[in-house]
């Protein structure tokens, strides 16, 4: 009798991140990625025991990423051109890789532009890393 192959899932620390003509660095976060496809509800005439669900619209929240502040001001930048107006779309990719470091799964975003960013919480009773975020409006994901 064959064995099955043991097929563990992978880490969610291990990724990477790349938007197109940036150059960002590693990031400690992401979230945000998600797709939800609305349904609308249709009540047929005579059958009692269950309503049609017919998708409509999909619709894909904001990504938003996080990082400990560096020299690099490309992500700063990048929202303040927005604010002012100039509104520079990109494109990226989150890729997850395995234990070797090897990709595992590519996800793709289209057109992408910030819509907010935070600052890190300054405290002077603290140690950690002080973090930026950043959150991207997007047309939508795709795998590979």
């Amino acid at each position: 009798m064959p064995v099955a192959e043991r097929n563990d899932p992978y880490l969610s620390f291990r990724f990477l991140v790349e938007i197109q003509g940036l150059i960002v660095g590693g990031f400690s976060e992401v979230s945000g990625l998600q797709a939800e496809t609305e349904i609308e509800p249709i009540t047929e005439g005579g059958v009692n025991d269950y309503v049609h669900k017919l998708p409509k619209l999909t619709k894909y929240p904001n990504i938003t990423l996080k990082r400990g502040i560096t020299d690099s001001a490309a992500l700063w930048n990048w929202h303040q051109d927005v604010a002012n107006g100039i509104v520079k779309r990109k494109s990226g990719f989150i890729i997850l890789l395995d234990g070797e470091g090897n990709e595992k799964w590519r996800w793709s975003f289209e057109r992408a532009y910030p819509v907010k960013w935070t600052g890190p919480e300054l405290r002077a009773d603290s140690n950690t890393v002080a973090v930026e975020s950043i959150e991207l409006a997007h047309n939508g994901i795709k795998k590979g």
